[in-house]
């Protein structure tokens, strides 16, 4: 059994039926009755007046007597009488909107020609139950409204596919075409509209293509480069340093200044082909005390190979000039290392004009400073000795000369003349203190020993131009301002060209009485203050000579 206007039966309704209030003229009463909703003509039906549902995506359906579709109860009221007035819940502006069936997506907007929300269907079809009304397939893109109340999306409405978007399928030039909105896809002609056709599409990929390669060789240079630095970083500071093998080979000259440190003469010996590697050229050197000058050496050389030859004078194009020689021997060294006349030098050097200070009196001897000097073919030997008095000027300033030996009592002549002594007579750099020691004890007035005469053998040999350790009673009584035995005090000038440790020990003498000393053998130099020590120990000397004769 069915309740009218709650739960309409299987049977349909009839007109005549004396609940309906016996046969009547249904007109309906509204606009358009009698006209199907797909446009045919049906015939006319009468039916009570009842407000029809009708569904607008911002509303709720108001039924006759009550019904409440959110979810309230269904009173027992007559469907057919005067419907009670229903409050309009979403009519007003103090309502809330209604609930909004996607969370992304907006309704439809009313398409012209549908029906306008909230006016009754004026009629019925034959066969449909009261409170039911003739449903019209939805619009594309329209949520249908299922039987349980709730809507039913057409997936026709429904976003695209992520996988659809340019971004996925590789085409970035059709990005910034791409509409997300699918209102806009469906007025637009769907979301493919404004992205272009095939054509444009594939010249987009292979114009990512091409982007895509332009970066993947960018990255590969920029790894390589970093790769090269790193190993360059790595071999430097890590890696055996590289080296060439061998002697080399061709011919080349190097011109090392004066002052270059090893490391420098590194780079100048890399930039001339020489060495392979600057740090090749350091680790051989180690030690080695390598002097600037003009070298002549091969391209392609070890490092080892290199320090070698630079050690060598032969090879090196350099003159060496050894602490304490002469200056008559340094004029005959550079005579033959350059290839010129006996005394060809020591003549340029009596004409003078090589840098000496006044106080040297014009003499070279003590101002020819010991050291390696580039002398290739063709140097004019004036060159060379101006170089050397250059830099024992330089020597003698950086040593304060002048002042300390005012200090001692001194000149800085006479300091360079007791240097020069020290040079030649001490065997040793040890010894060099005492040395200078027993020259200043013997130059003192109260001196009655030796009565201020230094007696070395060293001045006669300076005097006659020799160098023996054996001198005789004879040799002693040699007329000459240089021969110590016959003046007292100081020679004119130094007999050598002395070193700089003679210098200083020339200017700080060790404290000590000696008046004597004598080698008796090599390393065995002894010093006393008393004369029959001393006559001992010069006894034992020529018994060690005798000895070495008869061998």
């Amino acid at each position: 059994m069915t309740d009218y206007g709650q739960n309409p039966g299987s049977q349909p309704w009839q007109p005549d039926d004396s609940l309906y209030g016996g046969q009547q003229d249904w007109s309906g009463g509204q606009p358009g009755a009698g006209h199907h909703h797909y446009g045919g003509q049906q015939p006319q039906q009468h039916y009570p007046p009842q407000q029809q549902a009708s569904w607008d995506s911002g509303h709720q359906p108001q039924y006759p007597g009550g019904w409440d579709t959110t979810g309230g109860g269904m009173p027992l009221t007559d469907p057919y009488g005067n419907p009670a007035p229903q409050p309009d819940y979403y009519g007003t502006p103090d309502a809330y909107p209604p609930p909004n069936p996607h969370p992304r997506r907006p309704q439809p907007h009313q398409q012209p020609g549908h029906q306008q929300p909230h006016q009754p269907h004026p009629h019925q079809q034959p066969g449909q139950q009261p409170g039911q009304h003739q449903q019209q397939p939805p619009h594309p893109g329209q949520a249908r409204r299922r039987p349980d109340g709730r809507e039913d999306w057409d997936p026709a409405s429904r976003p695209p596919e992520r996988d659809d978007h340019p971004f996925f399928d590789g085409d970035g030039a059709g990005d910034d075409d791409f509409d997300d909105d699918p209102r806009e896809g469906r007025r637009g002609g769907g979301r493919s509209a404004g992205r272009g056709t095939g054509r444009d599409r594939r010249g987009a990929k292979r114009r990512n293509g091409c982007a895509c390669l332009v970066i993947a060789l960018v990255l590969a240079g920029g790894l390589g480069g970093l790769g090269y630095v790193g190993y360059n970083f790595w071999s430097d500071r890590f890696g055996a340093a590289p080296d060439y093998s061998g002697e080399g080979e061709g011919s080349v000259t190097v011109e090392i200044p004066e002052g270059a440190t090893v490391t420098q003469m590194g780079n100048i010996l890399k930039d001339k082909g020489v060495v392979k590697s600057v740090q090749a050229f350091i680790d051989a050197a180690g030690d080695e005390m390598l002097h600037p000058g003009a070298y002549t050496l091969h391209k392609g050389m070890s490092g080892e190979a290199a320090v070698e030859m630079m050690l060598s004078p032969e090879a090196a194009n350099q003159v060496v000039i050894p602490e304490g020689r002469r200056a008559t021997a340094v004029y005959a060294m550079i005579d033959e290392h350059l290839g010129l006349d006996e005394d060809t030098t020591a003549k340029i050097a009596e004409k003078g004009d090589l840098g000496l200070p006044d106080w040297a009196d014009g003499n070279p001897e003590g101002f020819l400073w010991p050291s390696s000097y580039s002398a290739a073919e063709g140097t004019d030997p004036k060159k060379l000795l101006r170089e050397m008095v250059k830099r024992a000027n330089g020597k003698y300033t950086e040593l304060g000369l002048e002042a300390k030996a005012e200090k001692v009592g001194q000149t800085p002549h006479e300091v360079l003349t007791i240097a020069s002594l020290i040079e030649a007579e001490g065997q040793s750099k040890e010894e060099f203190g005492k040395v200078s020691r027993v020259i200043y004890n013997r130059l003192k007035p109260d001196n009655t020993a030796t009565n201020g005469m230094l007696q070395f053998d060293s001045t006669i040999n300076y005097a006659k131009g020799e160098s023996n350790l054996d001198i005789s009673n004879q040799d002693t009584q040699f007329d000459s301002p240089y021969n110590t035995y016959l003046h007292a005090g100081l020679p004119p000038g130094p007999i050598d060209n002395p070193s700089e440790r003679a210098i200083e020990a020339a200017l700080d003498p060790t404290p000590g009485d000696w008046l004597y000393f004598v080698t008796v053998k090599p390393g065995d130099t002894r010093f006393t203050a008393s004369k029959e020590e001393h006559d001992r120990n010069v006894e034992e000397f020529n018994e060690n000579q005798r000895k070495k004769e008869d061998e």
